[in-house]
């Protein structure tokens, strides 16, 4: 096992997560089940911001991703941080401004928001919305027009870098989704077209390379090209952006392929790409940008953990041993998507050898229903607790009913206290929604 700060392993040989042991907590709050460590959380919170203060001088902000795990709760740490957040949805959107988080510190992201999301940004007043295509450029400028007010805008862009990461989410390579391409000018011609608007005030450019990225190298390239873009569009205009917001995409660690970073490790990333942002802004005579990030899946990916209660085991010599799990791609699909790499334990048995390697089963019908292939584990026993190490990002966030099974509850553990931040659901919940029609009646 790599221990985390957030995890070890208790006298009685059990896995504990922020000093609560996480046999207590299945057994009392049920599996599958989400645990989140909040003083981990924070933490990572907390070196974003520090950095930006220390050697940026407070001129910047961290933006939370909401994407990577949205819930009330969450809003409520960020805001007490001291953070912004990003909003990818309406329902994101909402989630937060029902947290009473400030919509001044709300920025709305989204290759295709759709016209009534823009409107609940606009009536609501959020921050900043960034511009992703030439119609919703439109869209803002007739809403805002309609309301008589000015809506501050970012423009994302594409600066060309590609990122070490996973084809599926690359995201700043020329045929992307996401934003404008530097290289084949349609950045400069989205600058020129939101630049003419009256009702859109043009603030800065956004841009995110991808995820789950650990070569420094990748953010400074990334970032030495936004500014170069910054420098030839004053140079052509006259304008001068005041925001950077250089993305997110750092990377953590889901199992011993990948490097096993410290809290601090994070700040040393954040001071590299702020001296490349400098010396920058020094060689093209700029003005220091307003820098803004977007961490999500470092902030709460290995705060988190899921716990699962072993079912069935099935051997099929010389091929492949299963062990079931009472949940499934239904509560985490990121090995469907991604053939994702996971670390995997018993959390009753924490401490005890790995004997074999498996494969552990979800319980959908769906031969492609697996979590993590290959694994090494002691023998495991049906009843056993299994710990999935690393879920706190993009699980929750893209769970599902499929089978119609439940989207898990999830606690917040702080000082080895636990709290529910999402219930459980129930059968009633997943027919709360269905209608029968006269005829079938």
């Amino acid at each position: 096992m790599n221990e985390r700060e957030t995890l070890k392993i208790n006298a009685k040989g059990h896995l504990e997560i922020g000093g609560a042991d996480t046999v207590e907590l299945a057994a009392r709050f049920g599996t599958p089940l989400y645990v989140f460590d909040e003083q981990h959380i924070r933490n990572m919170m907390r070196v974003y911001k520090r950095t930006i203060d220390s050697d940026y001088g407070g001129n910047g902000m961290v933006l939370y991703a909401s994407k990577a795990f949205s819930c009330v709760a969450m809003y409520k740490i960020a805001r007490s941080e001291g953070l912004g957040v990003d909003v990818v949805s309406g329902g994101e959107l909402y989630t937060a401004l029902k947290a009473g988080f400030p919509a001044e510190n709300i920025f709305m992201h989204g290759n295709n928001k759709l016209p009534g999301e823009l409107e609940y940004a606009i009536d609501n007043k959020i921050g900043v919305i960034v511009v992703d295509s030439f119609r919703e450029a439109d869209i803002i400028e007739s809403l805002a027009c309609e309301r008589g007010l000015i809506q501050d805008v970012l423009i994302r862009i594409n600066p060309g870098v590609e990122a070490h990461t996973h084809a599926f989410i690359q995201t700043a390579r020329t045929d992307s989704k996401f934003g404008f391409s530097v290289a084949d000018g349609t950045a400069e011609s989205i600058t020129s077209h939101v630049l003419r608007k009256k009702h859109i005030k043009l603030r800065g450019y956004h841009c995110h390379i991808g995820s789950q990225i650990f070569e420094k190298q990748s953010f400074v390239l990334a970032a030495n090209k936004v500014m170069d873009f910054m420098a030839d569009i004053k140079q052509k205009t006259g304008v001068e952006a005041d925001m950077l917001n250089i993305g997110g995409g750092f990377g953590v660690w889901y199992n011993d392929e990948d490097p096993k970073l410290k809290v601090s490790d994070y700040a040393d990333y954040l001071k590299t790409l702020i001296a490349a942002i400098k010396a920058k802004s020094y060689e093209h005579g700029l003005k220091l940008p307003y820098l803004l990030l977007e961490p999500g899946r470092s902030i709460v990916g290995e705060a988190g953990i899921t716990l699962y209660t072993v079912g069935a085991i099935k051997d099929i010599p010389g091929i492949r041993k299963y062990v079931a799990i009472d949940g499934g791609m239904f509560d985490n699909p990121r090995y469907a998507l991604y053939q994702s790499k996971y670390t995997v334990l018993l959390a009753n048995r924490a401490s005890e050898k790995c004997i074999e390697r498996v494969s552990v089963s979800g319980k959908c019908c769906e031969s492609g229903d697996l979590i993590a292939v290959d694994v090494p584990l002691p023998e495991a026993e049906s009843g056993d607790i299994m710990a999935v190490l690393t879920t706190g990002a993009y699980n929750y966030s893209m769970a599902s009913n499929y089978n119609r099974n439940f989207v898990p509850p999830a606690v917040l553990v702080f000082e080895g206290n636990a709290d529910l931040i999402i219930k459980p659901q129930t059968y009633e919940d997943l027919i709360r929604n269905d209608i029968i029609p006269e005829r079938l009646k």
